[in-house]
């Protein structure tokens, strides 16, 4: 399924490709501060719909995931990558789904904040 994202301005904007079937919230220092749902999905399943150039990169501790926002409203519509295989990986926040009823959604909880 394909399913259609962005950012609250829409200066964001992104299409995703996979089967949802669950979601992960972690207790890490940035992910429980943004109350983002996570779905990982392989990088090239992931296709922006608007320049990169609209995006901001936050990265902390170890810089290896790229914390995607929209540098005008402040919205992480996902995080990119690589997976212990060394693929590129998307962390989709699917609250920035379009039409998608996140009550459907079985969320995992993660305890990033121990590693």
């Amino acid at each position: 399924m394909i399913y259609r994202g962005s950012c609250h301005c829409g200066k964001v904007a992104f299409e995703v490709e996979g089967e949802l079937t669950g979601a992960m919230a972690c207790n890490c220092s940035i992910c429980s501060r943004k109350g983002s749902l996570m779905w990982f999905v392989p990088r090239d399943k992931l296709r922006l719909l608007t320049s990169e150039d609209q995006l901001a990169t936050y990265m902390f501790n170890k810089h290896v995931i790229q914390h995607r926002f929209c540098p005008t409203c402040g919205i992480h519509p996902f995080g990119e990558g690589v997976d212990p295989n060394g693929n590129r990986i998307a962390a989709i926040n699917i609250r920035c789904l379009e039409n998608l009823d996140l009550a459907t959604v079985p969320v995992h909880n993660f305890d990033g904040r121990s590693k």
